[in-house]
């Protein structure tokens, strides 16, 4: 029996996910909890669970796809006799015979081909019409059904012996109307293949990483001629379009692909000399830079944004960072001026709630929190993310320390759950360690606050009434001006800067 597994909503309202990788391919057996798939939503990639045991029968989407959520991704076939998706030939999926309803498609035209399926098996359809059968897109298509035969047969039956005598007169004819149809290239023509004008938007048969090649070649495969089996656009197929597109002579002779520019012949390596011909690349708008994207949109234009500077002297915290290491009880975690200035958020927050509160526009409320969700904006391969530690103001910094190693080493592996990246309450993004000073960082949407640190310098500074080398840095807070008032976010960030300056203020704050 056929079993489909539809995208569930992996997080709060979302309506698409982007496949990242599978983990199974057609015909494997796959046990009850087993991890199928990788999935990114929001910024987020989470395992996907099997929910039944069983054999893959078919993968409905390649991965780098973008699905929406209900959208059917993987069939299995889970036994229990034969499944209402494989009926006999001329037997339709809900038992009865083909002849006893209306036909799913005309007699003699191929079966739709469906090109972003991997695997095949044959998928239960939910009218009662004959199930659709999918197919590797690299595989040589099926023949035409137990339907189609029949057609052609006619065809020669009816011609007697006397058609032959008017052959001399029907060539005349016939060579009219073949001329003008040709829009079909020869060489993706065969038997099995339907009349030009059957399939006008089907897009273009290739395996997925043809079409990656494709698309890191900047090349359309519309406009790609397939010379594998039945029209199947192969490797070699792209590496020709790309050379030709930067031949002055092909691009005479057909016009180039969208989004690509004819280039001047001199500016073009040569293809022998093992140049690239290619000088732009074209990356989809998806995944997790698509949900940053429009996240960092709504935030800048929905809330005004402030941002105060501060430079400080961070001498006395460096020292006790490295008094703080020597400790048994600090083993085995990594201290650092993050560590320091996250503690010394959470103390702030609780002199300063306005900084820790969120607009509620529907209800016409500011609601502010009693707890810290501290956020840290991380950098990993896939893009900026900002992961929350829960209930940050309740640890120690050794617990605090520990917390933010596990949750930036989380946020790499590309392990972050939806849950981590929820609820947070104010962030603090590290550009310091990039080398840069300062910046102006947008708030993470639903929160009023974030705090930037600049990277830590040793300059001459003013000390204790002469000039001396001081470990100094800058802090830069952004605050939503509905929410916080220019004293309140200044106050904050006065704060936060002198348990910088001399870590015994901490205790003035607690």
């Amino acid at each position: 029996m056929i079993r489909e597994f539809r995208l569930p909503d992996l997080g709060e309202g979302l309506t698409e996910s982007e496949i990242v990788s599978w983990h199974v391919a057609v015909g494997d057996k796959v046990t009850l909890n087993q991890v199928i798939a990788e999935v990114e939503t929001a910024k987020a990639v989470v395992e996907l669970p099997s929910p039944y045991e069983g054999i893959v029968s078919a993968l409905h989407e390649v991965a780098g796809t973008v699905v929406e959520v209900g959208a059917p991704i993987v069939s299995f076939d889970v036994g229990g006799g034969p499944g209402p998706a494989a009926p006999a030939p001329g037997q339709t999926a809900t038992g009865g015979t083909a002849a006893g309803l209306a036909p799913a498609r005309p007699a003699g035209e191929p079966l739709k081909r469906t090109p972003n399926l991997v695997g095949y098996g044959a998928v239960p359809e939910k009218t009662g019409r004959p199930a659709r059968r999918r197919w590797l897109t690299g595989d040589q298509p099926p023949a035409p059904d137990a339907a189609a035969p029949p057609a052609p047969a006619p065809a020669p039956a009816p011609a007697p012996a006397p058609t032959p005598a008017p052959a001399p007169v029907a060539p005349a004819p016939v060579p009219a109307p073949v001329a003008p149809a040709p829009p079909v290239p020869p060489a993706s023509a065969g038997p099995q293949d339907a009349p030009a004008g059957s399939r006008p938007q089907e897009r273009p048969r290739s395996t997925p990483p043809v079409r990656k090649l494709a698309r890191d070649l900047g090349i359309q495969l519309e406009h790609v001629q397939g010379s594998g089996p039945d029209g199947l656009i192969v490797r070699s197929d792209v590496t020709a379009a790309a050379e030709a597109a930067g031949q002055v002579s092909a691009l005479e002779q057909s016009p180039p692909p969208s989004g690509t520019f004819p280039v001047p012949p001199p500016a073009v390596p040569s293809p022998a000399a093992g140049g690239q011909s290619v000088r732009e690349e074209r990356i989809p708008i998806a995944g997790m830079r698509k949900h940053t994207a429009a996240a960092m949109v709504a935030s800048a234009f929905t809330a005004p944004h402030v941002t105060v500077f501060l430079t400080v002297d961070v001498t006395a915290s460096t020292e006790l960072l490295l008094r703080l290491r020597q400790k048994p009880e600090f083993e085995g975690v990594k201290l650092t001026p993050l560590t320091l200035a996250a503690k010394a958020a959470c103390l702030a927050l609780g002199k300063h709630p306005t900084l820790n509160s969120r607009w509620d526009e529907a209800a016409r409320e500011i609601i502010q929190y009693r707890y810290v969700n501290l956020g840290i904006a991380a950098a990993t391969p896939r893009g900026l993310m900002v992961p929350n530690i829960k209930d940050a103001n309740t640890l120690g910094l050794r617990d605090l320390a520990a917390a933010l190693g596990t949750l930036t080493q989380t946020a790499r592996a590309g392990k972050t759950t939806p849950a981590d990246l929820a609820g947070g309450t104010f962030s603090i993004s590290n550009v310091g360690v990039f080398g840069v000073d300062a910046g102006t960082p947008i708030l993470n949407p639903g929160e009023a606050a974030i705090l930037a640190l600049g990277a830590v310098r040793e300059q001459p500074w003013a000390f204790e009434g002469a000039v001396a080398l001081r470990k100094v840095m800058t802090l830069s807070l952004s605050f939503d001006h509905r929410l916080v008032d220019g004293e309140q976010g200044a106050r904050f960030l006065s704060d936060v800067g002198a348990v910088l300056a001399e870590p015994a203020m901490a205790l003035t704050l607690m």
